[in-house]
């Protein structure tokens, strides 16, 4: 009896304990909520719809263990947004539109930056905390002027107009401090050099990774790393090199009045287009490291909000084809090599077992490799085909591009081996996750537009 009482009393008092740590640390998390942040990052996983942050829980989890390991994105889901675009382009979003919602509050055209239905330049968040003293920047894993970024730095009708909207970002007045990501065909050009005028309005200019970890520190810059969008997070030197950017722009933009930072991982879109599901697990793991890295940053800096969702979701990703009720991703956490770079390995060699087992780093079948030799084949047909028409023929065809074909045929090979699906190479209407932590983030929670996106913000730089 004594016993009985005794653990009684134990658990009454451990109960007590427990509510009083509970409602501290209750009192705690909502001071942190009704603080307005000082910072805001904004990011967008381009073409990330919940297909593809469900399949990196199953990439990313160990397998030596019963357990389906949490992820970043599992312990900040907090919602989910529609995506649909102007009435005028119907249900179906593009990059641009998408991207225009959520940096202005406005639907628009398929194909606008940041102008609504009739073209009249609309306000984002990143001007309008610039107009109120904050820093801004932008670090993405595309051309800097591809249809996202553009969308948060200026206005232009058509995001085609790559040369216009780089010649904005000096055109119109430089509305960022820091920019990162690729883009030396666009700002180095014959009859414009923007990088020079960039570096004449006191901005210093890397061309390397490395360079990051050396610049000045209250000095605005530019980072362009590659002609157009940077290497596949596969390919490139740096795997994580979303991660990399994010560290330098941070570290740049950080000041006593705060700032903005718009993050993009905008090549899970392109993965997406290709029907690439190895270069799209290795692109969501750069940007869950990049989120896994703003936990860290948050925790020491918890007047930082920061936000992810996508703009839409790309290819019609399916874990699991075929009326098959497995998914098997072993292949794709071994690769070394994106199958597009393993097919350019292949147009100028011989397509053997042993040279495609090297380049997958997994064993290959004679069976597979005999499909890639014959994509490189007919590929190579259509091709010698083609040099023989006439230049007025040549131009009502489109020239057929032998890397793709043979990167296509690898990639059936790995879609049959992890038992992965496609119904699309465009864009598809479904809603999309929101992510969310630190102050405010309560904010984006629920069934939300992505309009709502940028309204929330808007709201939370009214209190600046």
């Amino acid at each position: 009896m004594k016993k009985l009482l005794t653990a009684a009393i134990i658990t009454a008092t451990l109960s007590g304990c427990v509510a009083v740590i509970d409602e501290r640390e209750e009192v705690t998390v909502k001071n942190v909520e009704s603080q307005n942040p000082k910072n805001i990052i904004m990011i967008v996983g381009d073409g990330m719809g919940p297909a593809y942050t469900t399949a990196y829980r199953y990439y990313s989890d160990n397998p030596n263990t019963k357990e389906i390991e949490e992820t970043v994105f599992d312990r900040h889901l907090i919602g989910m947004a529609s995506t649909y675009p102007a009435r005028v382009s119907g249900f179906v979003t593009d990059s641009a539109a998408g991207a225009t919602a959520l940096a202005t509050g406005h639907k628009s055209y398929n194909g606008a930056i940041s102008v609504d239905v009739d073209k009249q330049p609309l306000e984002t968040v990143l001007h309008r905390a610039r107009k109120l003293g904050l820093k801004t920047g932008v670090a993405v894993t595309s051309q800097v002027n591809h249809a996202t970024p553009a969308s948060y730095l200026t206005h232009n009708e058509a995001r085609r107009n790559y040369d216009a909207i780089a010649d904005s970002y000096i055109d119109n007045g430089i509305q960022a401090d820091v920019i990162l990501g690729g883009g030396w065909k666009y700002f180095i050009r014959e009859d414009r050099n923007l990088v020079n005028e960039f570096k004449e309005n006191g901005f210093q200019y890397v061309d390397t990774y490395e360079a990051l970890s050396s610049l000045n520190k209250n000095q605005p810059t530019l980072g362009l790393f590659a002609d157009v969008g940077l290497p596949w997070a596969l390919d490139d030197t740096d795997n994580h090199r979303l991660l990399a950017l994010t560290k330098a722009a941070t570290s740049q933009l950080e000041n006593k009045n705060g700032y903005f930072l718009h993050l993009e991982a905008s090549q899970v879109d392109w993965a997406g287009h290709a029907n690439d599901v190895a270069s799209a697990m290795w692109e969501m793991d750069d940007l869950a490291k990049t989120m896994e890295y703003l936990e860290t940053y948050v925790q020491n800096n918890p007047d930082t909000l920061v936000v992810l969702t996508a703009d839409h979701s790309t290819g019609g990703f399916t874990i699991a084809a075929n009326g098959v009720y497995e998914w098997n991703p072993e292949v794709l956490r071994t690769m070394k090599m994106s199958p597009d770079a393993i097919s350019k390995h292949f147009i100028d060699n011989d397509v053997t077992v042993k040279a495609a087992s090297k380049l997958l780093n997994f064993e290959v079948t004679e069976e597979e490799v005999q499909k890639i030799q014959q994509a490189k084949y007919e590929g190579s047909e259509e091709l010698a085909a083609y040099y023989q028409l006439s230049d007025e023929e040549k131009k009502k065809k489109w020239k057929p591009n032998l890397e793709r074909i043979i990167s296509k045929s690898i990639k059936k090979i790995i879609d049959a081996r992890t038992n992965t699906g496609w119904t699309s190479s465009g864009h598809t209407a479904v809603d999309v996750p929101v992510f969310a932590f630190g102050p405010k983030s309560k904010n984006f929670s629920g069934n939300i537009d992505n309009t709502d996106v940028a309204k929330e913000i808007f709201k939370i730089l009214e209190k600046k």
